[in-house]
């Protein structure tokens, strides 16, 4: 199983829209193909969009908390023991590349690719991909 990390904004737009390769990320991971993975803030982050005003109609409240709960039982729970500072420029960032280490992910999918090239930090064999590159080269 591929190890992931899915960004918060890969969530959102999932939900936001009828289908497309968001969607496909978050149904892979319910489906078992990806193994998704959380740490405590980003668990905190996702809770946190849910009483946010960024949705639309395509989705209730009610479907986006099953899908978040389906997804967090799918996923690994992970306690980061290391910090990696300084590395990119929003903390938020920061924690998915500390999650995604302390795991040895494959990958973060996110469609926050360009920030992620300004790291002053890289790992080999840690992927930042859009949902789309993420469909294609996890298969």
């Amino acid at each position: 199983m591929v190890v992931v990390v899915i960004d918060t904004n890969v969530f959102v737009a999932a939900l936001r829209s009828g289908g497309g390769p968001s969607r496909e990320v978050i149904r892979r991971a319910l489906q078992g193909q990806y193994q998704p993975i959380f740490s405590n803030a980003l668990w905190l982050e996702y809770e946190d969009l849910l009483g946010r005003d960024v949705w639309t109609q395509e989705t209730t409240d009610g479907d986006r908390r099953q899908v978040l709960a389906a997804l967090a039982a799918a996923s690994r729970w992970v306690k980061i023991f290391y910090g990696w500072r300084p590395n990119l420029h929003d903390e938020g960032d920061n924690r998915l590349v500390e999650l995604a280490i302390a795991e040895g992910a494959e990958a973060i999918v996110t469609y926050n690719i360009r920030d992620f090239g300004l790291a002053d930090l890289r790992w080999p064999g840690l992927d930042i991909l859009t949902p789309p590159e993420c469909l294609e080269k996890l298969k």
